[in-house]
Protein backbone atom coordinates (compact mmCIF):
# COMPACT_ATOMS: atom_id res chain seq x y z
CA UNK A 1 0.00 0.00 0.00
CA UNK A 2 3.26 2.56 0.70
CA UNK A 3 3.86 2.47 -2.90
CA UNK A 4 0.45 3.38 -3.81
CA UNK A 5 0.22 5.83 -1.03
CA UNK A 6 2.63 8.54 -1.11
CA UNK A 7 1.37 10.55 1.30
CA UNK A 8 2.79 13.90 2.33
CA UNK A 9 2.55 16.77 4.91
CA UNK A 10 2.21 20.46 3.52
CA UNK A 11 3.97 23.04 5.63
CA UNK A 12 2.06 25.84 5.46
CA UNK A 13 -1.40 24.74 6.74
CA UNK A 14 0.12 22.20 9.45
CA UNK A 15 3.23 24.86 10.77
CA UNK A 16 2.18 28.28 9.46
CA UNK A 17 -1.47 28.32 9.53
CA UNK A 18 -3.38 30.13 12.72
CA UNK A 19 -6.73 29.56 12.23
CA UNK A 20 -7.57 33.15 11.70
CA UNK A 21 -10.15 34.23 9.98
CA UNK A 22 -11.95 37.08 8.18
CA UNK A 23 -13.85 37.23 11.28
CA UNK A 24 -11.64 36.48 13.90
CA UNK A 25 -8.59 36.30 15.74
CA UNK A 26 -5.39 33.03 15.69
CA UNK A 27 -6.85 30.25 17.85
CA UNK A 28 -4.23 27.61 17.16
CA UNK A 29 -1.25 28.53 19.43
CA UNK A 30 1.73 26.34 19.26
CA UNK A 31 4.03 25.75 21.86
CA UNK A 32 7.62 26.14 19.42
CA UNK A 33 5.84 29.17 18.00
CA UNK A 34 6.93 32.91 19.30
CA UNK A 35 4.76 34.76 16.60
CA UNK A 36 7.99 36.46 15.62
CA UNK A 37 9.26 36.32 11.48
CA UNK A 38 12.44 35.65 12.79
CA UNK A 39 14.94 33.30 11.14
CA UNK A 40 15.37 31.64 14.99
CA UNK A 41 11.70 31.07 14.83
CA UNK A 42 12.17 29.72 11.53
CA UNK A 43 14.38 27.29 12.63
CA UNK A 44 12.75 26.42 15.97
CA UNK A 45 9.52 25.68 13.48
CA UNK A 46 10.80 23.34 11.51
CA UNK A 47 12.51 21.28 13.69
CA UNK A 48 9.14 21.04 15.05
CA UNK A 49 7.43 20.02 11.49
CA UNK A 50 10.28 17.02 10.82
CA UNK A 51 9.73 15.71 14.09
CA UNK A 52 5.79 15.77 13.43
CA UNK A 53 6.55 14.13 10.53
CA UNK A 54 8.83 10.85 12.11
CA UNK A 55 5.77 10.63 14.43
CA UNK A 56 3.47 10.07 11.75
CA UNK A 57 5.48 8.20 10.12
CA UNK A 58 4.92 9.82 6.35
CA UNK A 59 7.87 9.89 3.68
CA UNK A 60 7.36 13.51 2.26
CA UNK A 61 6.43 17.24 2.79
CA UNK A 62 5.98 20.13 0.86
CA UNK A 63 6.73 23.67 1.31
CA UNK A 64 6.50 27.05 -0.26
CA UNK A 65 9.51 29.54 -0.21
CA UNK A 66 8.20 31.86 2.00
CA UNK A 67 6.58 29.38 4.46
CA UNK A 68 9.90 28.17 5.93
CA UNK A 69 12.10 31.53 5.76
CA UNK A 70 11.46 34.86 6.06
CA UNK A 71 11.64 37.86 3.67
CA UNK A 72 14.39 40.22 4.05
CA UNK A 73 14.43 43.79 2.55
CA UNK A 74 15.43 43.03 -0.35
CA UNK A 75 15.89 40.34 -2.91
CA UNK A 76 19.76 39.30 -1.71
CA UNK A 77 18.71 39.41 2.25
CA UNK A 78 15.51 36.92 1.33
CA UNK A 79 17.56 34.19 -0.74
CA UNK A 80 20.22 34.84 2.25
CA UNK A 81 17.60 33.71 5.01
CA UNK A 82 15.81 30.83 2.48
CA UNK A 83 19.38 29.44 1.70
CA UNK A 84 20.09 29.50 5.64
CA UNK A 85 17.04 27.37 6.42
CA UNK A 86 17.25 25.23 3.63
CA UNK A 87 20.92 24.45 5.30
CA UNK A 88 18.75 23.28 8.46
CA UNK A 89 15.85 21.22 6.20
CA UNK A 90 18.89 19.36 4.49
CA UNK A 91 20.25 18.17 7.59
CA UNK A 92 17.08 17.25 8.78
CA UNK A 93 16.01 15.43 5.84
CA UNK A 94 19.32 13.45 6.35
CA UNK A 95 18.75 12.58 9.96
CA UNK A 96 15.20 11.69 9.33
CA UNK A 97 15.24 10.04 6.09
CA UNK A 98 12.26 12.38 4.78
CA UNK A 99 12.17 13.42 1.18
CA UNK A 100 10.51 16.35 -0.66
CA UNK A 101 7.49 15.99 -3.04
CA UNK A 102 7.58 19.23 -4.52
CA UNK A 103 8.63 22.40 -3.21
CA UNK A 104 6.67 25.64 -4.92
CA UNK A 105 7.01 29.85 -4.45
CA UNK A 106 4.57 31.77 -2.92
CA UNK A 107 4.02 34.31 -5.17
CA UNK A 108 0.64 35.87 -4.05
CA UNK A 109 0.61 37.05 -0.66
CA UNK A 110 3.24 39.74 -0.90
CA UNK A 111 1.85 43.36 -1.81
CA UNK A 112 3.94 43.68 -4.94
CA UNK A 113 1.68 40.15 -6.15
CA UNK A 114 -2.00 41.92 -5.42
CA UNK A 115 -2.35 41.92 -9.89
CA UNK A 116 -0.32 38.77 -10.39
CA UNK A 117 2.46 37.71 -10.33
CA UNK A 118 3.17 35.98 -14.14
CA UNK A 119 0.47 37.77 -15.29
CA UNK A 120 1.35 41.41 -13.60
CA UNK A 121 0.81 44.27 -15.44
CA UNK A 122 4.48 45.76 -14.97
CA UNK A 123 7.15 44.02 -16.27
CA UNK A 124 9.46 44.75 -12.81
CA UNK A 125 6.87 42.75 -10.92
CA UNK A 126 7.04 39.87 -13.50
CA UNK A 127 10.82 39.95 -13.51
CA UNK A 128 10.73 40.03 -9.85
CA UNK A 129 8.45 36.59 -10.07
CA UNK A 130 10.78 34.99 -12.30
CA UNK A 131 14.12 35.68 -9.90
CA UNK A 132 11.77 34.29 -7.18
CA UNK A 133 11.31 30.99 -9.01
CA UNK A 134 14.71 30.89 -10.22
CA UNK A 135 15.64 30.66 -6.25
CA UNK A 136 12.87 28.70 -5.85
CA UNK A 137 14.01 25.80 -8.27
CA UNK A 138 17.19 26.08 -7.68
CA UNK A 139 16.64 24.85 -3.50
CA UNK A 140 14.31 22.42 -3.93
CA UNK A 141 16.69 20.93 -6.74
CA UNK A 142 18.79 20.86 -3.26
CA UNK A 143 16.17 19.55 -1.57
CA UNK A 144 15.58 16.49 -3.85
CA UNK A 145 12.32 17.58 -4.60
CA UNK A 146 10.82 15.25 -6.80
CA UNK A 147 8.39 17.98 -8.60
CA UNK A 148 7.88 21.59 -8.62
CA UNK A 149 4.34 23.01 -8.36
CA UNK A 150 3.33 26.75 -9.66
CA UNK A 151 0.11 27.64 -8.26
CA UNK A 152 -1.45 30.86 -9.68
CA UNK A 153 -3.33 32.55 -6.94
CA UNK A 154 -3.42 35.80 -8.63
CA UNK A 155 -2.93 35.05 -12.14
CA UNK A 156 -6.22 36.25 -13.05
CA UNK A 157 -8.42 39.37 -13.08
CA UNK A 158 -11.53 41.10 -10.60
CA UNK A 159 -12.84 43.21 -13.82
CA UNK A 160 -12.31 42.34 -16.98
CA UNK A 161 -12.59 46.54 -18.25
CA UNK A 162 -8.91 46.66 -17.08
CA UNK A 163 -7.37 43.41 -18.27
CA UNK A 164 -5.44 42.42 -21.76
CA UNK A 165 -6.03 38.48 -21.69
CA UNK A 166 -4.16 37.44 -24.14
CA UNK A 167 -1.17 39.76 -23.31
CA UNK A 168 -1.55 38.31 -19.72
CA UNK A 169 -1.91 34.64 -21.01
CA UNK A 170 0.85 35.01 -23.54
CA UNK A 171 3.07 36.56 -20.37
CA UNK A 172 2.16 33.30 -18.28
CA UNK A 173 3.47 30.85 -21.09
CA UNK A 174 6.50 32.53 -21.59
CA UNK A 175 7.22 33.13 -17.59
CA UNK A 176 6.81 29.06 -17.57
CA UNK A 177 9.04 28.60 -21.08
CA UNK A 178 11.91 31.02 -18.38
CA UNK A 179 11.67 28.23 -15.81
CA UNK A 180 11.48 25.13 -18.56
CA UNK A 181 14.73 26.79 -19.16
CA UNK A 182 16.28 26.89 -15.73
CA UNK A 183 14.98 23.90 -14.88
CA UNK A 184 17.34 22.66 -17.94
CA UNK A 185 20.45 24.74 -17.30
CA UNK A 186 20.65 23.48 -13.63
CA UNK A 187 20.10 19.95 -14.49
CA UNK A 188 16.64 19.46 -12.51
CA UNK A 189 15.05 16.06 -12.80
CA UNK A 190 11.66 17.13 -11.20
CA UNK A 191 8.17 17.04 -12.91
CA UNK A 192 6.85 20.73 -13.40
CA UNK A 193 3.36 20.77 -12.51
CA UNK A 194 0.25 23.51 -12.86
CA UNK A 195 -2.57 23.36 -9.84
CA UNK A 196 -5.86 24.37 -11.54
CA UNK A 197 -8.47 26.97 -9.31
CA UNK A 198 -11.68 28.86 -10.58
CA UNK A 199 -11.42 31.28 -8.20
CA UNK A 200 -10.70 33.07 -5.03
CA UNK A 201 -8.36 35.31 -4.50
CA UNK A 202 -9.41 36.36 -8.00
CA UNK A 203 -12.87 36.80 -9.32
CA UNK A 204 -11.76 34.50 -12.16
CA UNK A 205 -8.43 32.65 -12.33
CA UNK A 206 -6.42 31.75 -15.76
CA UNK A 207 -6.03 28.21 -14.45
CA UNK A 208 -10.20 27.50 -14.29
CA UNK A 209 -10.17 23.84 -14.40
CA UNK A 210 -7.75 20.92 -15.53
CA UNK A 211 -9.26 20.83 -19.38
CA UNK A 212 -8.39 24.62 -19.30
CA UNK A 213 -4.83 24.24 -18.36
CA UNK A 214 -4.12 21.62 -20.59
CA UNK A 215 -6.17 23.52 -23.41
CA UNK A 216 -3.52 26.44 -21.96
CA UNK A 217 -0.45 23.65 -22.39
CA UNK A 218 -1.02 22.52 -25.33
CA UNK A 219 -1.76 25.76 -27.00
CA UNK A 220 1.29 27.53 -26.08
CA UNK A 221 3.64 24.45 -26.71
CA UNK A 222 4.03 23.68 -23.02
CA UNK A 223 2.33 20.14 -22.28
CA UNK A 224 5.37 18.10 -22.75
CA UNK A 225 7.41 19.93 -19.37
CA UNK A 226 4.37 20.26 -17.41
CA UNK A 227 1.72 17.84 -15.76
CA UNK A 228 -1.17 18.77 -13.17
CA UNK A 229 -1.43 19.26 -9.66
CA UNK A 230 -5.26 18.05 -8.92
CA UNK A 231 -7.06 19.89 -5.64
CA UNK A 232 -10.21 18.12 -5.29
CA UNK A 233 -11.54 21.14 -3.45
CA UNK A 234 -10.73 23.32 -6.37
CA UNK A 235 -12.25 20.84 -8.70
CA UNK A 236 -15.90 21.56 -6.33
CA UNK A 237 -15.18 25.05 -6.64
CA UNK A 238 -15.37 24.61 -10.13
CA UNK A 239 -18.79 23.39 -10.14
CA UNK A 240 -17.45 19.77 -11.05
CA UNK A 241 -17.99 16.23 -8.80
CA UNK A 242 -14.66 15.52 -6.27
CA UNK A 243 -13.29 13.38 -9.21
CA UNK A 244 -13.70 15.16 -12.16
CA UNK A 245 -10.35 16.81 -12.55
CA UNK A 246 -8.47 13.40 -11.70
CA UNK A 247 -10.43 11.82 -14.10
CA UNK A 248 -9.97 14.26 -17.03
CA UNK A 249 -5.77 15.11 -16.15
CA UNK A 250 -5.17 10.99 -15.82
CA UNK A 251 -7.38 10.61 -19.18
CA UNK A 252 -5.35 12.84 -21.12
CA UNK A 253 -2.05 11.46 -19.12
CA UNK A 254 -1.36 15.08 -17.36
CA UNK A 255 -1.57 13.73 -13.64
CA UNK A 256 1.09 14.42 -12.10
CA UNK A 257 -0.06 14.54 -8.12
CA UNK A 258 -2.70 15.07 -5.99
CA UNK A 259 -3.19 17.65 -3.17
CA UNK A 260 -5.53 15.53 -1.30
CA UNK A 261 -8.08 17.02 0.51
CA UNK A 262 -11.92 17.94 0.05
CA UNK A 263 -14.22 21.23 1.12
CA UNK A 264 -17.91 21.88 1.55
CA UNK A 265 -19.60 22.05 -1.52
CA UNK A 266 -22.51 24.22 0.21
CA UNK A 267 -19.89 26.92 0.80
CA UNK A 268 -18.84 29.11 -1.77
CA UNK A 269 -14.78 29.58 -0.95
CA UNK A 270 -11.41 27.16 -0.55
CA UNK A 271 -12.11 25.58 3.14
CA UNK A 272 -8.99 22.67 2.97
CA UNK A 273 -10.79 19.91 5.00
CA UNK A 274 -9.42 16.68 5.55
CA UNK A 275 -9.99 13.93 3.22
CA UNK A 276 -12.54 11.88 5.36
CA UNK A 277 -15.44 10.43 2.90
CA UNK A 278 -14.17 7.32 2.00
CA UNK A 279 -16.34 7.53 -1.58
CA UNK A 280 -14.74 9.97 -2.62
CA UNK A 281 -10.82 8.65 -1.90
CA UNK A 282 -12.17 5.14 -3.32
CA UNK A 283 -12.97 7.19 -6.76
CA UNK A 284 -9.43 9.05 -6.65
CA UNK A 285 -7.08 5.87 -5.89
CA UNK A 286 -9.46 4.14 -8.67
CA UNK A 287 -7.91 6.76 -11.39
CA UNK A 288 -4.79 5.78 -9.67
CA UNK A 289 -4.71 2.39 -10.10
CA UNK A 290 -6.21 2.37 -13.21
CA UNK A 291 -3.19 4.80 -14.36
CA UNK A 292 -0.75 2.51 -12.58
CA UNK A 293 0.29 5.18 -9.88
CA UNK A 294 1.19 8.88 -9.23
CA UNK A 295 5.28 8.69 -8.87
CA UNK A 296 6.87 10.86 -8.71
CA UNK A 297 3.63 12.61 -7.54
CA UNK A 298 1.99 12.05 -4.48
CA UNK A 299 -1.22 12.37 -2.18
CA UNK A 300 -0.15 15.99 -0.56
CA UNK A 301 -2.47 17.14 2.47
CA UNK A 302 -2.83 20.35 1.63
CA UNK A 303 -5.19 20.58 4.57
CA UNK A 304 -5.79 22.56 7.68
CA UNK A 305 -7.51 21.45 10.85
CA UNK A 306 -10.52 23.58 11.97
CA UNK A 307 -9.91 26.63 13.46
CA UNK A 308 -11.80 25.01 16.66
CA UNK A 309 -9.85 22.19 16.88
CA UNK A 310 -6.87 23.96 18.68
CA UNK A 311 -5.13 20.84 20.69
CA UNK A 312 -2.27 19.53 19.29
CA UNK A 313 -3.40 15.86 18.64
CA UNK A 314 -5.50 17.22 16.83
CA UNK A 315 -2.77 17.29 14.30
CA UNK A 316 -2.26 14.03 14.33
CA UNK A 317 -5.80 12.81 14.36
CA UNK A 318 -6.63 14.78 11.03
CA UNK A 319 -3.68 13.22 9.02
CA UNK A 320 -4.72 9.94 10.54
CA UNK A 321 -7.98 9.64 9.93
CA UNK A 322 -7.20 11.39 6.14
CA UNK A 323 -4.63 8.61 5.68
CA UNK A 324 -6.84 5.66 6.73
CA UNK A 325 -9.67 6.98 4.74
CA UNK A 326 -7.36 6.77 1.39
CA UNK A 327 -6.30 3.33 2.73
CA UNK A 328 -9.45 2.27 3.19
CA UNK A 329 -10.43 3.77 -1.04
CA UNK A 330 -7.29 1.86 -2.07
CA UNK A 331 -8.43 -1.50 -1.08
CA UNK A 332 -12.04 -0.68 -2.36
CA UNK A 333 -10.65 0.27 -5.59
CA UNK A 334 -8.29 -2.89 -6.00
CA UNK A 335 -11.69 -4.74 -5.29
CA UNK A 336 -13.40 -3.21 -7.71
CA UNK A 337 -10.83 -3.35 -10.37
CA UNK A 338 -9.89 -7.12 -9.94
CA UNK A 339 -13.66 -7.69 -10.01
CA UNK A 340 -14.22 -6.10 -13.12
CA UNK A 341 -17.86 -5.29 -12.61
CA UNK A 342 -17.71 -1.88 -13.11
CA UNK A 343 -15.19 -2.30 -16.17
CA UNK A 344 -17.27 -4.97 -18.07
CA UNK A 345 -20.45 -2.63 -17.68
CA UNK A 346 -18.20 0.67 -19.44
CA UNK A 347 -16.72 -2.05 -21.84
CA UNK A 348 -20.30 -3.15 -23.41
CA UNK A 349 -21.59 0.21 -23.19
CA UNK A 350 -19.13 1.53 -26.16
CA UNK A 351 -18.84 -1.98 -27.71
CA UNK A 352 -20.86 -0.51 -31.01
CA UNK A 353 -17.03 1.36 -31.82
CA UNK A 354 -15.25 -2.00 -31.40
CA UNK A 355 -16.19 -3.10 -35.46
CA UNK A 356 -17.85 -1.60 -38.65
CA UNK A 357 -18.89 2.03 -39.16
CA UNK A 358 -17.92 2.67 -35.06
CA UNK A 359 -14.76 1.46 -35.53
CA UNK A 360 -13.95 3.78 -37.68
CA UNK A 361 -15.43 6.88 -36.41
CA UNK A 362 -13.23 5.72 -33.22
CA UNK A 363 -10.11 6.16 -35.17
CA UNK A 364 -10.51 9.26 -37.17
CA UNK A 365 -11.50 7.22 -40.38
CA UNK A 366 -15.11 7.79 -41.55
CA UNK A 367 -16.77 10.45 -43.38
CA UNK A 368 -19.85 12.11 -43.26
CA UNK A 369 -21.21 10.32 -46.49
CA UNK A 370 -20.80 7.03 -44.75
CA UNK A 371 -22.57 7.86 -41.88
CA UNK A 372 -25.00 8.37 -43.81
CA UNK A 373 -25.15 5.47 -46.28
CA UNK A 374 -24.67 3.77 -42.49
CA UNK A 375 -28.22 5.20 -41.45
CA UNK A 376 -30.31 4.75 -44.48
CA UNK A 377 -28.71 1.39 -44.54
CA UNK A 378 -29.43 0.30 -40.88
CA UNK A 379 -32.47 2.93 -39.95
CA UNK A 380 -32.92 4.64 -37.07
CA UNK A 381 -30.98 4.23 -33.98
CA UNK A 382 -32.55 2.77 -30.66
CA UNK A 383 -31.64 4.61 -27.24
CA UNK A 384 -30.55 2.46 -24.52
CA UNK A 385 -30.39 2.81 -21.16
CA UNK A 386 -27.78 4.76 -19.44
CA UNK A 387 -28.46 2.60 -15.91
CA UNK A 388 -26.71 5.10 -13.50
CA UNK A 389 -28.52 3.79 -10.62
CA UNK A 390 -26.96 0.33 -11.28
CA UNK A 391 -23.58 1.98 -11.31
CA UNK A 392 -24.44 3.94 -8.66
CA UNK A 393 -25.64 0.81 -6.43
CA UNK A 394 -22.29 -1.29 -7.66
CA UNK A 395 -20.10 1.67 -6.16
CA UNK A 396 -21.70 1.24 -3.09
CA UNK A 397 -21.29 -2.08 -2.67
CA UNK A 398 -17.71 -2.10 -2.69
CA UNK A 399 -17.80 0.98 -0.40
Amino acid sequence: MEDWLRFSVCFWHTFRGTGADPFGFPTLHRPWEDGSDSMENAKRRLRAAFEFFTKLGVKYWTFHDRDIAPEGNDLAETNKNLDEVVDLAVKLQEETGMKLLWGTCNLFANPRYMNGAATNPDAHIVAHAAAQVKKGLEVTKRLGGRNFVFWGGREGYHTILNTDVLAELSHMANFFKMAVAHKKKIGFSGQFLLEPKPKEPTKHQYDYDAMTVIGFLKHFGLDKDFKLNIEPNHTTLAGHGYEHDVVMASAFGMLGSIDSNTGSPDLGWDTDQFPMDVKNCTMVMKTVLEMGGLTPGGLNFDCKVRRESTDLEDMFISHVGAMDAFARGLKNAAKLRQEGVLARLVKERYLSFSSGIGAKIAKGAATMEECEEYILQKGEPKAASGKQEKYEAILNHYV
